[in-house]
């Protein structure tokens, strides 16, 4: 049977690689002698999970490049009538994710691909996206992303691979082979239906596949109806069953919206594992080779309801006693947090799991009580300790804590960048480290150098490649420390300028065609894309552009010749019930509209919000900017992989020490970058001390600017300039609004010396290599899946 599922696998690669038969039976020789590994990472925007096959010992046979048919392709258009450009921009984007994570995993699976780990990922096929983002009269509104209206050419529908999925229901007893089992007797059941989507690795033949899960009402209760003659019933069954796959993170303020995250959490993990299973019992009949064959690596809090799934199948279904059954979940689980704050650790209600996975309840309760049960052995009686790391959280809404479930069974705990791991072990989960301080690991998170330099900025590939006479650091991302050697190079920061300013251009063009306002390409293009929301600070950002806007405004004419000219960029979505986010959204647009018209500013300062941020947008924007700005309150941003992106094209950062800010400015020099702000450990202090406006009385003037309606809207912005003051600035916006000025004052100055800026830009994207999703990778499957590369044979 895993003959016939490889087969499968590849003859995907077959249809996308041009493979001849001879090899396809190679490849299917070699099944024989590989091992499973399964990881499972449900994003908390983007509910991916991956799939390894492994051998032992990696094959020898020798990889080759793939050969794109672009240059025929766009011959084949242009006879047509078409411009390969033109259309190739009309494709919208794959709405499987929101925001960094997401794009994290694809990152990771493209990695996965090329560095030959033939993994398979898993996902949900939503019928909606997050939403588009639609800005009228500067305020966000949400419509859905129908990004399926019109199909999806590069997936395979798998009618013939689906799952059912139970939910509600009651649990039994029932006596099996003189034992008493507990039995789930469900009252709801989908299907999870597969759709396959090929993932070819770069410069190798290995391709991976990423199986997507879409919800379908189960054939069975779909004929009762019908043949009773309970039309509308059955139509109502369908409908409940494509709501789990039909929106992306739905809003969780509600019970209802509650219920539905926790429903898609479960069918993504219970289809995953499902096919998981199958697939290892159709070679294995021995459970104890389990944890040899499979890794489960669950990417944040959100999929851990799996410990309790493989506990479940492994004692109600393979009938595995207990402690074997645990004892095996321990050590093919390991998990990746992303979260900072303890708050932003998953919780679900008693209440809600004990009637959607009732027997799911009870097995989290069971491993509680053994959890308990060893701590107190070790801790005694320190019930405060207990209580802490306890899965259950006791108060008004009895809760399950979703990462405490995590530590119990994973054997390794990853943070995401070193300072984040700091975090996790002295704050989040400091008792968890003091007993088992041998599970806390960190791996800085990465992004693919394929996507972010080859694909979105082809004019730098083709530099880097001059420079370095070689495209092998496309896969071998550590070469690019080689542009060290020329970063004083003339002729290079020629060609470097040059490129930058296309690349301006571009992003120039996209920008009066969107918002008609025109800047100059002598500006500074000044840029923060991200979510919108009060830890990343696009207020503070805001708050400067206003700051500039007024020094410009009281200027003589002689200072004015001396301002580096500015074209500030912002872009990200907001919750949709985050008010807050949305008043920043709406601040950044009447700044906008003040300072873009105002003739005592010019060219001097422009204010452009790019509606809808998304990857293809991304792709035109990070090229062409200049500055980008990264403005977290220390210890808030668990990594950051926008600041690699932008350091890998050259962009300059200006940056507090939060997540993986700190190593890059040791990669790349402090003095390449710019730094400001309040450190980690100063953060407790100053919240506590609280910041006063009158102690910075720049900041004190351009919050009453807003708060007295100098750009309209006063009693709309009230409640957001209430946020800032003293005694409620807890993002520490004051504190840090006069280091945030000198940082951006240094810039200016860097800038006006436009070799020295060059030199900067070739340095940072000569010390990007450490942070490709490709270490990434190569560090989890050395240290937690203890897999080795595959190549594919010609």
């Amino acid at each position: 049977m895993m003959q016939l599922v490889c087969k499968k696998i590849f003859l995907i690669m077959l249809n996308l690689l041009l493979l001849d038969q001879d090899s396809i039976l190679m490849i299917l020789k070699l099944t024989r002698h590989w091992r499973i590994v399964s990881g499972i990472g449900l994003l908390n925007d983007g509910m991916i999970l991956t799939s390894i096959l492994r051998r032992k010992t990696p094959s020898d046979c020798t990889s080759f490049r793939l050969s794109f048919l672009w240059d025929q392709y766009a011959d084949a258009l242009s006879q047509l009538g078409f411009d390969y450009e033109v259309l190739a921009e009309q494709e919208g984007d794959a709405a499987l994710g929101n925001g960094g994570l997401a794009r994290l995993a694809a990152c990771q699976m493209d990695s996965l691909a090329t560095l030959d780990y033939p993994a398979w990922g898993y996902g949900l096929r939503y019928q909606y996206g997050l939403f588009r983002q639609i800005i009228v009269d500067g305020f966000q509104h949400e419509q859905p992303d129908f990004w399926l209206n019109f199909g999806n050419p590069w997936e395979i529908e798998r009618v013939h691979v689906s799952y059912p999925v139970k939910f509600y229901g009651t649990v039994e007893e029932e006596v099996l082979n003189g034992k008493t089992c507990r039995v789930w007797i469900p009252a709801e059941s989908v299907e999870a239906v597969a759709y396959d989507n090929p993932i070819p690795g770069y410069g190798t033949r290995n391709a991976i596949n990423l199986r997507l899960w879409a919800a379908k009402p189960s054939d069975q209760y779909d004929m009762e109806s019908y043949t009773t003659g309970d039309y509308i019933n059955a139509i109502v069954n369908r409908q409940k069953a494509e709501t789990i796959s039909n929106v992306l993170y739905p809003d969780d303020r509600s019970y209802q919206g509650k219920e539905l995250r926790l429903k898609q959490q479960y069918f993504f993990v219970s289809a995953s594992l499902q096919d998981i299973i199958r697939r290892f019992k159709d070679l294995h009949n021995n459970f104890d080779e389990f944890p040899e064959k499979v890794a489960l690596q669950i990417n944040d809090t959100h999929p851990s309801i799996a410990i309790a799934e493989v506990m479940r199948v492994l004692v109600d279904e393979e009938h595995l006693d207990w402690s074997k059954a645990w004892g095996i979940a321990c050590k093919i689980f390991s998990v990746t947090i992303h979260a900072v704050q303890p708050e932003a650790l998953e919780k679900v209600p008693i209440d809600l799991l004990g009637s959607v996975l009732p027997r799911h309840l009870e097995i989290i309760y069971e491993i509680n009580y053994c959890l308990m049960e060893e701590l107190k052995k070790i801790l005694g009686q320190d019930y405060d300790k207990l209580s802490r790391m306890s899965i259950i959280e006791e108060g008004a809404v009895k809760c399950i804590r979703m990462a405490n479930l995590s530590l119990a069974c994973c054997h390794t705990v990853n943070g995401v960048s070193r300072l984040h791991l700091e975090t996790l072990k002295t704050r989040v989960f400091k008792d968890f480290y003091e007993l088992w301080p041998q599970k806390f690991q960190f791996k800085t998170n990465g992004v693919t150098q394929r996507r972010w330099i080859v694909v979105s900025n082809p004019s730098l590939c083709s530099i880097i490649s001059k420079w370095l006479g070689t495209e092998a650091w496309i896969r071998n991302v550590d070469l690019i420390a080689g542009l060290r050697e020329y970063a004083e190079d003339p002729d290079l920061h020629a060609e470097w300028k040059n490129m930058k300013k296309v690349n301006k251009m571009r992003l120039a063009e996209y920008i009066e065609t969107l918002t008609s306002v025109k800047v100059s390409l002598d500006a500074m293009f000044d840029v923060q894309i991200k979510r919108i929301h009060e830890y990343k600070r696009q207020l503070l950002n805001i708050l400067g552009i206003i700051h500039r806007y007024d020094c410009i405004k009281n200027m003589d004419e002689s200072d004015k010749r001396r301002v580096v000219p500015r074209v500030c960029i912002i872009g990200g979505k907001a919750a949709p019930g985050y008010e807050v986010a949305k008043k920043i959204i709406k601040l950044c647009h009447v700044v906008a509209d003040k300072v873009n018209i105002d003739p005592d500013v010019g060219d001097l300062l422009k204010v452009v919000f790019i509606p809808d941020y998304n990857v293809s947008v991304a792709e035109l924007v990070i090229p062409g900017t200049d500055l980008s700005q990264h403005l977290s309150t220390a210890g808030h941003e668990a990594s950051g992989t926008g600041c690699m992106k932008f350091l890998m094209n050259g962009s300059l950062l200006l940056a507090t020490a939060d997540g993986s800010a700190v190593e890059i400015a040791e990669e790349i020099g402090a003095a390449n970058m710019f730094l400001f702000g309040a450190k980690v450990d100063e953060v407790p202090a100053l919240r506590e001390k609280g910041t006063s406006l009158k102690g910075s009385l720049q900041f004190a003037r351009v919050v009453r600017m807003v708060r007295d309606g100098h750009f309209g809207f006063k009693d709309y912005f009230k409640s957001l300039c209430d946020t800032v003051e003293e005694g409620k600035d807890f993002y520490l916006l004051g504190s840090d609004f006069a280091s945030y000025l000198e940082a951006q004052a240094a810039a200016d100055r860097a800038f006006v010396d436009q070799e020295k800026w060059t030199q900067m830009s070739i340095l940072s994207t000569a010390g990007s290599g450490k942070f490709s999703s490709d270490r990434t990778i190569e560090e989890y499957a050395e240290q937690s899946w203890g897999i080795e590369p595959c190549k594919c044979p010609f």
